[in-house]
């Protein structure tokens, strides 16, 4: 009985519940780990960076060469999962994301800028790897429940906000004379703990339809609803990486200790995965479109409370508001990808989608520490609006698309 369920799971393109189910477990857990990973870059990042930067201007720079580090591997890794499997970059991606922190550790050690930002280049590249987790949890179930397994994941880095910030905080001052130093080599070991809880996933090898890659992919990103998809993910992320790459520096100027900063980023974190556990039901029962909507309403009024003080009480509600409207924005931009491919594309559409998001997210982060070291905060904050109306934009065609389309069979009828 177990056996022929198994095998018209196998048949049917899905896997075995228990299979399903052991899969999101292994992969929220490696969600966590990673995401405790990404923390520790934010935390410190652009402090650490202050100090061996030859000049204050680039004081964020390391946090802006990670998310180039994450756009530049997003499509290598996507390759080498079409051809070999999702666990095969898995496993990639955790190896660069130890050396990451074996990189920072001697960067801090020598006190050498450039190689800090080598560390954070690989510590991108093992995120950009992180991101195929969510898609992954998609992978041989049925598309009603995609959305769940996907959000479910996200969920682990609820996990990532409390662990992420406290290892910063009770290691950054255990290599007395050279700070971080022992943080960057607890991320290492970090990284090395994800592959190992990698290990045990179990996905369906690539097809031959998959190798192929299905239609071409011009065609799949004319789709009004693939152009929505990655503006809104992208803006989600990009306006999210904008205002948290700042938001430790600017409360570091403002006289604000590290230890508030570390707190205001464990709260972020907490608001950006803790939504996850139910952002899958939303999305199933009021769609993708409305919670991406409601996730930009929130990232704006994040950036709104900011302009309303410097206290840390202001700081540490806007990075929340933020985390939450990141989640909202992202979940359902990545579950509005998912409706855009057929199963033997959905490496390629979804990293060509990651691509794009974190290309755009880049030109921002490279532009936030600039801004704000000649500028000031509120000018990071004022410059947040503009990516959300082209947003809602993307999502009002979207839209109109829809309501098109659904019109052709009554006028047809007519």
């Amino acid at each position: 009985m177990t056996h022929d369920g198994s095998a018209a799971s196998a048949a049917s393109g899905l896997l075995p519940e228990n299979i399903q189910n052991e899969n999101i477990w292994r992969l929220s857990v490696a969600q966590a780990l990673a995401g405790a990973n990404a923390v520790v870059v934010y935390a410190t990042g652009a402090i650490v960076g202050d100090r061996l930067a030859p000049s204050p201007v680039l004081a964020t720079l390391p946090i802006s060469i990670f998310v180039v580090g994450m756009a530049a591997c997003i499509l290598p890794a996507g390759s080498l999962a079409r051809r070999h499997g999702r666990r095969a970059a898995f496993l990639a991606g955790t190896g660069a994301g130890a050396l990451a922190g074996l990189l920072a550790m001697c960067a801090v050690l020598l006190g050498w800028f450039w190689l800090f930002c080598a560390a954070t280049f690989f510590g991108g590249g093992y995120a950009a790897v992180v991101l195929s987790f969510r898609f992954a949890a998609a992978d041989g179930v049925a598309p009603a429940r995609r959305a769940r397994a996907l959000s479910r994941v996200m969920a682990g880095g609820v996990v990532a906000g409390i662990v992420g910030p406290q290892l910063v905080t009770y290691t950054m001052d255990l290599w007395t004379t050279h700070r971080f130093a022992a943080t960057f080599l607890v991320q290492a070991v970090v990284a090395v703990l994800s592959a190992l809880i990698l290990l045990g996933v179990r996905l369906p090898p690539p097809t031959a339809g998959e190798i192929a890659g299905g239609r071409p992919l011009g065609r799949i990103v004319r789709q009004p609803r693939f152009i929505a998809a990655a503006i809104c993910g992208a803006v989600s992320y990009l306006l999210m990486n904008f205002l948290m790459t700042a938001a430790p520096l600017a409360m570091h100027l403002s006289g604000h200790s590290q230890e508030s900063a570390n707190w205001g980023l464990q709260w972020h974190v907490i608001a950006m995965y803790g939504p996850s556990f139910f952002t899958g039901g939303l999305i199933a029962r009021w769609g993708a479109g409305r919670v991406v909507a409601a996730g930009l309403l929130m990232t704006g009024l994040s950036a709104a409370i900011g302009l309303g003080g410097v206290d840390v009480p202001h700081f540490w509600t806007t990075l929340i508001l933020l985390g939450l409207g990141w989640n909202f924005g992202f979940v359902g931009a990545s579950a509005l990808v998912l409706e855009c491919h057929r199963p033997e594309e959905k490496t390629r559409v979804q990293s060509l989608n990651d691509f794009i998001v974190f290309g755009l997210m880049a030109i921002g982060s490279f532009s936030s520490g600039g801004l704000l070291s000649a500028y000031g905060w509120d000018m990071v904050l004022w410059v947040s609006f503009g990516p959300l109306v082209l947003a809602f934009a993307a999502l009002a065609a979207m839209a109109r698309g829809k309501r098109a389309d659904s019109a052709k069979p009554r006028n047809a009828a007519s």
